[in-house]
């Protein structure tokens, strides 16, 4: 095992024990405060584990090689995946933005702010140093499966501070001209955290069909290679024609095709050209691999 493949799955395991802790806590704190954004919390953070359970169990397939019969290794099956926890994400996260609503719309939901308040703070400031740990172990690697992890806990971290500080001011507010709307303030911030979670999610899962279909990453990432690539070619009076980019699930694959301006090309220039760019388009994009091909 790989010493990336070792501290991804560090990464996991700690995202995985965290969020077990955090589940309970949350389940328990819903059922005594009885509030629907801490339900949200809750049912979300259980997403999360189902999640991190099945790719604790996927992350060795990431890890396999490319083979004859599998050209691009397992890299799609980890595109197809960002996919599937992107639906649940979604299904979960619209199936209670209804429920807020229907709840809103039967009279609201009166809660003890302070109770919420202060609960949320320290599951906010326990999510924090949780997010700050795992920061710190992905520094050496590239993994979507952790940055989708990493994502998860940046939203724990704003939803609890951000409830936090929602439902103090709610306790500020009572006796004031804001009291009939305080029954349905827990909705209020449901209905916000959804608004605000559904663009990152979308832009996750149009990211992983991009994949999926092997689509060329944008304009600005193939322009960098470009830059990177020509002046090492150039030295060599070699030309690039046409640049063929994948990339998928955390692999991307680059294959640089080329015209010398003389009739002959050296087998030691070619390999030193290959080596030169690899190394500096390894550098620059981490899961990289480029070969060159001689335009004919």
């Amino acid at each position: 095992m790989s010493l990336a493949e070792k501290t991804e799955k560090r990464i996991l395991w700690l995202s995985f024990g965290a969020g077990v802790c955090f589940v309970i806590a949350e389940i328990l704190m819903s059922i005594n405060t009885h509030s629907q954004s801490v339900l949200m919390d809750a049912v979300y953070d259980g997403i999360e584990l189902l999640v991190i359970s099945l790719t604790l169990f996927l992350t060795p397939l990431f890890h396999r090689p490319v083979t004859e019969k599998m050209p691009f290794g397992y890299a799609q099956v980890e595109s197809v995946f960002v996919i599937a926890k992107g639906f649940m994400m979604l299904s979960v996260t619209l199936s209670l933005f209804i429920n807020s609503i229907q709840l809103a719309l039967s009279g609201g939901n009166p809660v003890d702010g302070r109770e919420i308040s202060f609960s949320q703070l320290i599951l906010g400031l326990t999510s924090l140093a949780v997010l700050t740990m795992m920061y710190r172990m992905n520094k050496s690697i590239t993994s979507p499966a952790v940055e989708a992890e990493l994502y998860g806990w940046r939203i724990d971290v704003f939803y609890s501070l951000g409830l936090s500080a929602a439902f103090f001011l709610s306790t500020l507010l009572k006796g004031t001209f804001f009291d009939p709307i305080l029954p349905f303030f827990d909705q209020i911030v449901s209905v916000l955290i959804v608004v605000f979670m559904l663009p990152k999610v979308l832009q996750l899962m149009v990211q992983a069909f991009r994949d999926l279909m092997l689509i060329a990453p944008n304009e600005a990432v193939r322009e960098k290679i470009r830059d990177i690539a020509a002046p090492v070619l150039a030295e060599y009076d070699y030309d690039i024609t046409f640049l063929d980019v994948t990339h998928t699930g955390r692999r991307m694959w680059i294959a640089l095709y080329f015209k010398p301006t003389a009739d002959k090309i050296e087998v030691a220039d070619l390999h030193d050209v290959d080596v030169r760019v690899n190394a500096l388009l390894c550098a620059e994009f981490d899961n990289c691999f480029a070969e060159l091909l001689v335009d004919v």
